[in-house]
């Protein structure tokens, strides 16, 4: 059985929210080497924010499930 991409996400983005520097944390997220989005974390509001790379459009999330849906959607 090949092992889950959804739980590879959101392992990711829980390294991001349990960082111990207050520094906003950053992750790229790529298919086959192209960047499909980008993605911060700021520890101050609790927030995501993910950039597609192609449109340049964001959008902010306060729940891990949700960008970790849109991740993987990117990332399809």
């Amino acid at each position: 059985m090949k092992s889950s991409q959804l739980v590879a996400i959101i392992k990711r983005l829980e390294a991001m929210t349990e960082a111990t520097d207050n520094e906003i944390q950053v992750r790229r997220f790529e298919k086959e080497g192209v960047e499909k989005c980008l993605v911060t974390y700021d520890k101050a509001t609790e927030t995501f924010e993910l950039t597609e790379s192609d449109s340049q459009q964001s959008y902010q999330f306060d729940n891990i499930d949700i960008v970790a849906m849109e991740i993987y959607d990117l990332i399809q």
